[in-house]
């Protein structure tokens, strides 16, 4: 069994402004415009050539009514929860007629997308270039901080939002969608904001179970309001090998995604900061390609085939890899790639030198004489990440594509994606850990979705993750030390479609809303949620 087993939506806000009302009084006789009152002259001896009347002295201005007072605001209400706000007094602000998303003209071209996002969403107009006014949003980047941080100000019914760079500015319009979607208003004040991880999202399994093409897409939406920015595409497995491919079309299975829709999906995860991660699982579930090169099998030392496993040591194994990896590099123009590595089957039996003396003796020819499969193995994924690595993207493999004790050791910038310490070979995560190693938090007793409940996994809640689970839980339910926590760069909530009959893409969408939701909290603010978990989820209903 398999483990891991720049958008327009309108949105009506509501905050108030107060407005003192002048009320003038008006006497008999007089018009409410008067600047003065005339009253009857007491009685009095009239002198000679006097009319008989006189003139009132004016009556004193009416006096303005007072400034409204406001409350101190408190935080805006939105997921993953701001990690800081300054209060201040003042009405907040809210979509108005006439009211604009501006972009300064030195970050047009950077901001565009952002800007008529947002604008759509909140049924304002944009205005390329121009300078704010009152009840204007006003994007830009400048100034220094953090990766993806941002500065979300609200102050005389005008709101600005700025960051080091588009990512942050665009995490400040999410949170400017949320808190007026919550609340009707945005409140006063100053948000400054950023996330605790830098690699936080979702994990796909495609390759088991078609998912459509808006379907991701409508994923991808969900994911960058909650300001995740990683979405995994699992597409090559056991089951079916699902992007189309010109190297070798006699691997692709029917339904596939088109090279145009992968695009299509990269185009709008750019655009909404989102990184498309691939991965073509490498040297083990790989039947979807070995129904199409029977020739590449492993197989043991009785001629018995191994399922899913390619033999490493034959050359054409690494060829048609190579090959794939070649060809999809420029389709994914991301910047991280998976290497899978996980679950090499000939490495879970007892002895491996002896069940596959074609792939001891390989490893001996190429490492020594008391090199072992382990070691071919490593070479596999160190000689597949080379082929990678000159793209720029970072690397990353399945925690149990790495061993302890051989002569050769994975390559140092392979990022671990710690899913498991279940299977054979699987360290736990302080090995790793010590070794330096950053680390990816997929722990399986909480952030693994497997569809139908296979092999004692259960549905991840989104309460179980929002109370329990930080990213320095990796394996089971306790913590490493928090000295680590630097060399954990994040979690992704994986979906893995083992029984893949057992549930539709509208009900795997739906199981996944709230643990999503939860994961993005704690990898946005791993300390413990102000909100209890009602709240939470009440708050998610709204957003």
């Amino acid at each position: 069994m398999m483990r891991k087993t720049k958008r327009h939506k309108r949105v009506h806000a509501i905050a108030t402004a107060g407005v003192a009302a002048l009320v003038t009084l008006a006497l008999p006789g007089c018009t409410a415009a008067s600047d003065e009152v005339r009253a009857p002259s007491p009685t009095a001896p009239t002198a000679p050539g006097a009319t008989g009347t006189t003139t009132a002295p004016a009556a004193a201005p009416t006096p303005p009514a007072p400034s409204p007072t406001y409350a101190l605001s408190t935080a805006p209400r939105t997921i993953p929860a701001v990690r800081e706000h300054e209060p201040a007094r003042g009405p907040g602000w809210k979509p108005a007629p006439g009211a604009r998303v501006v972009v300064a003209q030195d970050d047009t071209a950077a901001l565009a997308d952002e800007a008529r996002l947002l604008a759509g969403e909140l049924g304002l107009a944009y205005g390329e270039s121009a300078a704010p006014r009152a009840g204007d949003v006003e994007l830009s980047v400048e100034g220094s901080g953090k990766p993806e941080s941002y500065t979300l100000t609200v102050k005389d019914g005008r709101v600005r939002i700025n960051g080091p760079d588009e990512a942050g500015v665009f995490y400040g319009t999410r949170t400017l969608k949320q808190a007026v979607r919550a609340a009707g208003s945005a409140p006063e004040g100053t948000v400054r904001d950023g996330p605790a991880k830098p690699q936080r999202g979702l994990n796909l399994d495609i390759a088991r179970k078609h998912f459509t093409p808006d379907w991701i897409k409508g994923r991808l939406r969900e994911m960058a309001d909650l300001k995740l920015n990683q979405l995994g595409l699992h597409f090559s497995d056991d089951q079916a090998f699902r992007i189309q491919s010109d190297s070798h079309p006699e691997i692709v299975s029917t339904p596939h995604l088109t090279k145009a829709q992968v695009r299509d999906i990269t185009a709008l995860a750019s655009r909404l900061h989102i990184t498309v991660v691939p991965e073509i699982d490498s040297p083990g579930h790989l039947g979807a390609v070995l129904r199409a090169h029977p020739d590449l099998q492993l197989r043991d030392v009785g001629g018995k085939a191994v399922k899913g496993a390619v033999d490493i040591s034959n050359p054409a194994s690494a060829k048609l890899i190579d090959d794939l990896l070649r060809e999809y590099r420029p389709l994914f123009p991301g910047g991280a790639w998976h290497l899978g590595a996980d679950e090499y089957q000939a490495l879970v039996v007892r002895d491996p030198q002896a069940s596959f003396p074609q792939l001891a003796r390989a490893a001996q020819q190429r490492y020594g004489p008391s090199a072992r499969v382990q070691d071919l193995a490593t070479g596999w994924l160190n000689d597949r990440a080379a082929v990678v690595r000159p793209s720029g993207k970072a690397l990353k493999a399945w925690n149990d594509g790495f061993f302890a004790g051989g002569v050769t050791s994975a390559a140092k910038d392979i990022q671990v994606e710690y899913w498991t310490g279940k299977e054979i070979g699987a360290r736990p995560p302080l090995e790793y850990l010590r070794e330096g190693r950053k680390l990816v938090n997929l722990n399986d007793e909480y952030l693994y979705y497997v569809l139908g409940e296979p092999n004692q996994f259960t549905y991840p809640t989104g309460r179980r993750i929002y109370e329990q689970w930080t990213p320095l839980v990796l394996r089971g339910t306790t913590p490493v030390p928090a000295s680590y926590d630097g060399q954990i760069l994040g979690g992704r909530l994986a979906v893995w479609a083992d029984l893949s009959g057992a549930q539709t893409q509208d009900q795997v969408a739906a199981g996944i809303r709230m643990p999503l939701a939860a994961l993005s909290q704690k990898v946005w603010d791993a300390r413990t949620p102000q909100l209890p978990w009602t709240d939470f989820q009440a708050l998610a209903g709204r957003l």
